[in-house]
């Protein structure tokens, strides 16, 4: 095989084969891993790989490869990209691919093809790839012709990493990958997308909104984080004594100790947070976008008039009538904002009462020694272990439900969940991508049992790869936040209990540390202890979701405005 760069006899260079064409657009583009499981089709590629500065990652399911994609994506800004084999293992990239897709996060998915000479055909491990990845990403495409490959990589992290980034896929056919380009290519220059300032006439109709509202709420969104607005909003808050929410994707963007905190909004009932927007007569939403939970919840009668900041329109809903909408940079939108308007409203609303609700909770959960554990004081000591800046990662379940409500975050993409597609077991190969990309931070992995035995085999991943994180496993040996619906809505529940292995054995035979967790005092110690070591550790931790419906019931009785 040619490597890139060589020369023949005669000094002219040689053109090198498609795979390494693509590692070297890879490369331009700065990235540094790829993820994935290779494949008898895409061979050259990962050989190819050893010879440049990316790190192949090998995983142990390609779906996990596409979570830690969509979490490097998610945490960079940059496009994570995960490989995979054709047919099957293409397949198995598709969910995480989704979900980087509605949780606007940058993802590249390259997939083997078979040769163009069958594609057309009944052939083995063909199906049209293509067309399957259309549904969940931004752009999906095979590429046809050596010729091609620079193009179409410079194409897809531009695409992917665009206002609203998204997932992008691209199919390599197998003979395409070892054929060379008619000529010596190089990549293509990476143009620059600087951030731009919102239109002055825009900012003016939004003061002119505010200035006829007496209780404007502000909703922070997941674009607010990936836009580092952090600063803005504390800053516009203060200025114009605004109350200020976060969705459950932007929570820490607005930190949850400062005194305009309202919380974080998207429980699946009327939550503390709510009611801050029930008596709200005006919503600020900045970056805020319509998949991370529905309108109805802030806005049930449609009646509030809106101003949307972001880097591109608002989707359309009859619970989310946009009466300005403001397209540029948040932060530069904020701060232009605030200076339009001028002066403090006279707020005197819901949010001490809020905080209040929340900490009491906390609380409760601090002083609650009962084993098995009640949520609240898994949250309590999750929060009390971990610093302001390290992450973790809460896998949907009923334990995303109590972490989205209570974890107070205090910076920007330090609690991590997926309320975009909402899939389970991201957490686990999440939090080895989350520590490649943040290596200065702990890493805690937050997961139901049933969302860790879809993706337990990556303990092995993260031990063979050096990589050190915590994965606390949350045990009631059911699937509880189905349970939790079932009894809401049915009043009764079935179909929903598993039994689970040894966990502490199970994550030693992988050669991580195993913990069990027999008495609630244990699990903040074993916390602090796991979070400090160097290598991978498992905490099995009984909880009781018996709370569950005790919390429903209670929001039940809660009528505002307080």
């Amino acid at each position: 095989m040619t490597p890139p760069g060589a020369r023949d006899e005669g000094g002219s260079a040689v053109t090198e084969d498609v795979a390494h064409l693509l590692v070297r657009c890879l490369e331009a583009e700065g990235v540094r891993y790829v993820f994935g499981i290779p494949g008898e089709e895409n061979i050259r590629f990962v050989d190819a790989l050893n010879s440049s500065g990316i790190r192949y990652v090998l995983v142990r399911h390609e779906q996990a490869a596409s979570f830690m994609a969509e979490m490097y994506g998610r945490l960079t800004g940059r496009a994570g990209v995960c490989s995979a084999t054709l047919g099957p293992g293409a397949i198995n990239l598709l969910l995480g691919t989704a979900d980087a897709m509605t949780n606007s996060a940058p993802l590249v998915a390259l997939a083997a093809q078979g040769s163009l000479r069958r594609v057309h055909k009944e052939s083995h491990q063909v199906i049209d790839l293509v067309s399957m990845f259309a549904p969940v990403t931004r752009w999906s495409a095979r590429i046809q012709h050596p010729d091609a490959v620079p193009e179409m990589v410079r194409k897809a992290f531009k695409t992917a990493q665009s206002e609203r980034p998204g997932a992008v896929f691209l199919a390599v056919p197998e003979d395409i990958e070892a054929t060379a380009p008619e000529s010596p290519l190089s990549p293509l220059q990476i143009d620059v997308v600087h951030a731009d300032a919102p239109s002055s006439a825009q900012i003016e109709r939004a003061a002119e909104v505010l200035a006829s509202a007496r209780r404007p709420v502000l909703l922070a969104g997941h674009g607010a984080a990936r836009a580092g607005a952090s600063a803005a909003l504390v800053r516009f808050a203060e200025r114009l004594n605004v109350p200020v929410a976060t969705t459950f994707h932007g929570k820490g963007v607005f930190p949850d100790d400062h005194p305009n905190a309202l919380g974080a909004v998207g429980f699946m009932r009327h939550d503390y947070t709510n009611f801050g927007f029930d008596t709200a007569d005006a919503l600020i939403c900045v970056g805020y976008e319509l998949q991370e939970f529905d309108p109805v919840k802030i806005n049930p009668d449609g009646d509030k008039r809106i101003v949307h900041i972001h880097h591109f329109p608002a989707e359309v809903d009859v619970h989310y009538p946009v009466a300005v909408g403001v397209k540029g940079d948040p932060s530069h939108a904020l701060d232009a904002l605030a200076a339009a308007v001028g002066k403090p409203f006279p707020y005197e609303g819901s949010g001490e009462r809020i905080r209040a609700l929340l900490s009491e909770e906390l609380e409760y959960g601090r002083g609650n020694d009962v084993c098995p554990l009640v949520p609240q004081r898994v949250v309590a000591d999750v929060r009390a272990a971990l610093g302001r800046e390290d992450i973790v990662l809460a896998d949907t379940g009923a334990g995303k439900m109590w972490m989205a409500r209570l974890y107070p975050a205090y910076e920007r993409d330090t609690c991590l969940l997926s309320n975009g597609l909402s899939t389970m077991a991201f957490a686990l190969p999440g939090a080895i991508a989350a520590k490649l990309a943040r290596p200065e931070r702990r890493v805690l992995a937050m997961m139901g049992d049933g969302s860790f035995l879809m993706n337990s085999q990556e303990l092995e991943t993260a031990v063979r790869e050096g990589i050190p994180l915590v994965v606390l496993v949350l045990v009631d040996e059911e699937y509880g936040l189905i349970t939790w619906k079932m009894e809401l809505e049915l009043d009764r529940h079935s179909h929903t209990r598993f039994t689970n292995p040894d966990l502490v054995a199970y994550a030693e035979s992988f050669g991580a540390r195993g913990h069990r967790i027999t008495a609630a005092g244990e699990l903040l110690p074993v916390l602090r202890e796991a979070l400090d070591s160097e290598g991978v550790s498992v905490i099995a931790c009984p909880v009781d979701y018996s709370e569950n419906l005790r919390l429903t019931d209670r929001l039940g009785t809660l009528h505002g405005p307080f």
